[in-house]
Parts: structure tokens; C-alpha cells; sequence
């Protein structure tokens, strides 16, 4: 199957997505590029899959960069913005989609999973925004992909991750305010569990999880990719500093 289409939504766009070689991040490049965007994106070891992933596309007629590029690594994500416009005259859209997810009883949670966590999954955020601000013009879209865990966490072991998430709210909230003059809007978006390598349907937790949901089965990540490319097309001019999720009824 192509991974470039007719579709024009995103015509002489440029996106930026972090974390995109696998999972979720890979089918948000997909999605974006079909539309019509051109798309660099970052990762951190999946080297194979991420050149697979930016020759598929190109092969297809459209545009990619795979850059090598640590998102707990401020200096290489705010480098990795730079050649992304220098390639590609600007970007349109920022998609902070790489993130940590690491678990554990408080009482032998470690330090550095703690600051790991909050390094990848809040402090890159942070990063990326203000690095792409330069290259970013009036219409700009910011999509952070957050987690449902920020409104529910119905299980131990997950608090460093769940304080992650739930700091993205407020940092959205405080950023739609920062960047609404420029123009620029930035929203989360929120996944239930997700039919991925780190958290497989068939594994070990996936009955455990249903049994917590309205729609009891994993998400697709061309689901959440859907929702991205809903938040950053210019249907959604007057959605800002929002969460919005796709759960499958996790929160409900």
C-alpha cells in the first residue's frame, strides 16, 4: 500500500515528528505524508525501521528525513529542528510524539527513571516548542501526544508516568496563551493502550486493560494518527490548549 495519496490537506506543509520511526510516531509520519506533507522525524535507535519508513515514502512521490536524534538530548532535538527547515524552508507543524514509559512501586522507583521520564516526556516538549518557534508562521500547529493516564491511572506502579502526562495539560494550557497571538495553536492528544510494540494487545496486560474500557480492545495507531491530522488541518483553526482523547472509553 502507497504511503502518499491524492490527498491535498497538507499540501506545501512541513511537519516535524518526534519519535516517528515506530508505532504510534510511524503512523502519524504516514498519515501527514499521504495528505501531502513533507515530514522529517526523529529517532533514537531504530535505525533500520526509520530509513525503511523515509524511502517508502519518498519512493511514493512524497518528501521525508529520518534524523538520528536523542529527544532527552535538548541540544540534538533543538539541531534537529534546525536542519528540518534548513531542508525544507520551514515547519508547519511540530508533533512531540516520543516518550518513556517506565513503571515501577514508588518505593524502588530510581531517581533516573524519574528524571528520564520527566526529561523525554515533559522537558523535550518544552524544547521542541521554543526551538521551532523561529520556523513556525501564523497557522502553525503543535500536537503533543499525551496519554489517557493523565485523567486515569487505575493501577500502581505508574505515578512517574501519570505526573508526566498530566504536566503536559497545564503546559498546553499555559502555551495556548503564549502562542495564540502568534497565530500558532497547540493541543494533546490523549491514547488509551494502543496496539504497539511497547504495549502489544496480546501481551501479558491486554486482557486486564479491556476490562477497564467502554470499547474493550486496543486503539490502531492509524487511530491516533487520524485525530493528529484532524488537529493540525485547518478544520481545527479553533481548537487550542485542549485534551482530547481516544480511549476507547478508558476515562469514561
Amino acid at each position: 500500500m502507497s504511503t502518499v495519496t491524492n490527498n491535498t490537506t497538507f499540501a506545501n506543509k512541513v511537519a516535524f515528528v518526534t519519535g516517528g520511526a515506530r508505532g504510534i510516531g510511524a503512523a502519524i509520519v504516514r498519515r501527514l505524508a499521504a495528505d501531502g506533507a513533507a515530514v522529517a522525524f526523529t529517532y533514537q535507535s531504530s535505525s533500520d525501521a526509520a530509513d525503511a519508513l523515509a524511502a517508502n515514502i519518498t519512493s511514493a512521490g512524497g518528501r521525508a528525513l529520518a534524523i538520528k536524534a536523542d529527544a532527552a538530548d535538548a541540544d540534538a532535538v533543538v539541531a534537529a529542528i534546525g536542519k528540518t527547515a534548513a531542508e525544507f524552508g520551514k515547519i508547519d507543524i511540530l508533533v512531540n510524539n516520543a516518550g518513556v514509559l517506565r513503571m515501577g512501586d514508588v518505593g524502588e522507583f530510581t531517581l533516573k527513571d524519574f528524571d528520564d521520564t520527566v526529561a523525554v516526556n515533559i522537558r523535550a516538549v518544552f524544547v521542541a516548542v521554543q526551538a521551532v518557534l523561529p520556523f513556525m508562521d501564523k497557522g502553525g500547529r503543535i500536537i503533543n501526544i499525551g496519554s489517557t493516564n493523565a485523567i486515569r491511572m487505575p493501577f500502581a506502579g505508574g505515578a512517574a508516568y501519570a505526573m508526566s502526562k498530566s504536566a503536559l495539560v497545564g503546559l498546553v494550557q499555559g502555551l495556548s496563551r503564549d502562542l495564540a497571538p502568534r497565530g500558532i495553536t497547540i493541543n494533546n492528544v490523549q491514547p488509551g493502550p494502543v496496539d504497539t510494540d511497547m504495549n502489544p494487545e496480546s501481551g501479558d496486560f491486554g486482557g486486564a486493560l479491556h476490562a477497564l474500557m467502554a470499547i474493550q480492545r486496543h486503539g490502531r495507531p492509524e487511530e491516533i494518527a487520524g485525530m493528529v491530522a484532524y488537529v493540525a488541518s485547518p478544520e481545527a483553526a479553533f481548537v487550542t490548549g485542549a485534551h482530547l482523547s481516544i480511549d476507547g472509553g478508558f476515562a469514561a
